[in-house]
């Protein structure tokens, strides 16, 4: 069975000392490297593979949005799991934009870092329960009027007028039954664009809706 290769890089040795020890008892993981700083991490990946870096965001020399930006500008092809002591949309939004997989809180990154990267691994994004909680909640309470949004945005463009309305309305948090009344056609007419809204942007629910947008800067 091939292993999955993991990075980790943070300004203290105490946790990376801590992620290793939980990973050291998964058969299919193993951690190959480990960073103190941002410049550390970009002259480790010159000249060496791993599949998954675990990134904190803070560290010294070079911080962890000019690590990513450096992958992004330069194709390297290994999954990112950021780990930062803040959740908020802002900072989750950059990193998204700028090509990171995954965003764990600090505080829980010992409980939920295994499924994390078993999940990015397979090609998945992932995100503890409080994050896409915030993500969903910054999403309902942000979402923009249709007519300000920007008619080329690739999270429009398959769209169909009608699929727009539904989505707005699901993003805030309509139920089916609503959507029915607001837009006078069946529930099940409103299940069915429902389940084409997740189909045509390959995501799983509305929280994947949100986590998308923010990735297209659509919040």
């Amino acid at each position: 069975m091939r292993k999955i290769k993991v990075h980790i890089a943070d300004d203290h040795q105490l946790l990376i000392d801590g992620i290793e020890a939980v990973l050291s008892s998964e058969e299919n993981i193993s951690v190959v490297g480990s960073s103190l700083n941002g410049e550390d991490v970009l002259n480790w990946f010159a000249s060496n593979k791993a599949d998954i870096l675990i990134l904190d965001i803070n560290m010294p020399k070079v911080d962890g949005i000019a690590v990513l930006q450096s992958f992004l500008k330069n194709d390297f092809q290994q999954k990112v799991i950021v780990l930062s002591s803040y959740d908020d949309t802002k900072l989750i939004k950059e990193v998204l934009k700028i090509g990171a997989s995954g965003f764990l809180a600090k505080k829980c990154a010992g409980e939920h870092i295994v499924e994390a990267i078993n999940e990015v691994y397979c090609g998945k994004q992932y995100f503890s329960e409080s994050i896409k909680d915030k993500l969903l909640s910054t999403f309902t309470n942000n979402f923009l009027d249709i007519d300000e949004m920007p008619k080329e945005s690739s999270f429009f463009s398959s769209l169909t007028p009608r699929e727009t309305d539904v989505l707005k309305l699901i993003c805030k948090q309509f139920n089916s039954k609503e959507i029915s009344r607001e837009l006078h056609i069946s529930t099940n007419t409103v299940e069915t664009h429902r389940k084409n809204l997740i189909n045509k942007l390959k995501v799983k629910n509305v929280v994947g809706l949100a986590i998308y947008a923010m990735k297209n800067n659509i919040v």
